[in-house]
């Protein structure tokens, strides 16, 4: 015999009218609410995990784009610099080639505002104090003229945007005289002799 889906339904009715007694003791339920807690705090920690991963990945993933974007950024600055020094000869060449010249000075204006647009600046060095994280040195120069570790010169241009550097400054500093070296060495072997 096959049940209709009538009787079916009234099957279903029937079980669900019918209580179901359950007999739990106090030791058991304090042992479930145990449980439960444990369960929410797990699942709590899950929850913070996972929003500290999707943090982390952000942050990473916009460090990694800010690094891109700088070493683009830095590969441009090499034609730039080549541009504004060709450009200082410029003054010294023909009325034709001053004209040209005209025209790439305004093209590397407009390379430049693009560079502040996106908050890029040109490093401030000479008479600054050498700093490792901004500046390369290429050169030391001894002199009594400046303090030691003064920037006397700047060889290539550093740029900065905000507090990170997009390229060091190549810079020239001051170092202090050896007084042992800056003897004549006449006055030594003098010295000897007597």
């Amino acid at each position: 015999m096959t049940k209709t889906n009538e009787e079916e339904l009234e099957d279903d009715k029937e079980l669900e009218r019918e209580p179901v007694t359950v007999n739990i003791t106090d030791i058991e339920l304090e042992s479930i609410r145990r449980e439960a807690a444990d369960y929410k705090n797990k699942y709590l920690r899950q929850l913070a995990e996972l929003e500290n991963t999707r943090k982390r990945l952000m942050k990473e993933r916009d460090d990694l784009s800010q690094h891109a974007s700088r070493n683009v950024i830095a590969e441009f600055l090499t034609p730039i610099d080549q541009m504004e020094n060709a450009l200082k000869f410029a003054k010294d060449m023909s009325d034709e080639v001053k004209h040209w010249a005209l025209g790439f000075e305004m093209i590397l204006s407009h390379f430049k505002d693009v560079l502040t647009n996106y908050g890029i600046t040109p490093m401030k060095t000479e008479g600054q104090l050498f700093d490792p994280h901004h500046h390369h040195v290429t050169e030391t120069v001894e002199t009594d003229e400046y303090p030691p570790g003064t920037i006397i010169k700047e060889i290539l241009r550093g740029y900065v945007r905000g507090d990170q550097v997009v390229r060091p400054a190549h810079v020239t500093i001051a170092k202090t005289k050896n007084f042992e070296e800056s003897r004549p060495e006449n006055q030594d072997e003098e010295n000897i002799e007597e």
